[in-house]
């Protein structure tokens, strides 16, 4: 009997994580950082890591909008303008793009591989 249990809540786990990759990967496009550097100017570009991680440096012109503010200040971010995230990985940026649809943000594009990947200008305070 333990052993169903354990069966079924893997499953679960799986089930609910495999779901929520190709959410994610329905809701947000992911740029290379040659078409994220093409395009972000144009749009709003949010570094969603806690405050101590964007201090230590971040992408010129990027506004900090943690992931844990998140549902507290998406009203800061216009929702008839491209909004470009990044995050230290790619993780939190999939998760903040789940929130923004919900409220009804629709262009949603992500740095691939995060800012550890990013090679151009770091502003640093």
């Amino acid at each position: 009997m333990e052993w169903i249990i354990l069966i079924v809540l893997l499953a679960g786990i799986v089930a609910y994580s495999l779901y929520t990759y190709f959410y994610q990967r329905k809701i947000l496009k992911s740029l290379t950082e040659e078409e994220f550097r093409a395009g972000y100017r144009k749009a709003q570009l949010i570094d969603i890591r806690e405050p101590n991680e964007f201090d230590g440096g971040h992408i010129w012109g990027a506004r900090n909008i943690p992931l844990s503010q998140m549902r507290h200040r998406y009203k800061e971010i216009r929702q008839d303008q491209p909004v470009y995230l990044y995050c230290q990985n790619t993780t939190r940026s999939g998760r903040a793009a789940q929130q923004l649809k919900k409220k009804g943000y629709s262009e949603l594009y992500m740095l691939k591989g995060g800012f550890r990947s990013w090679t151009g200008k770091v502003k640093k305070k």
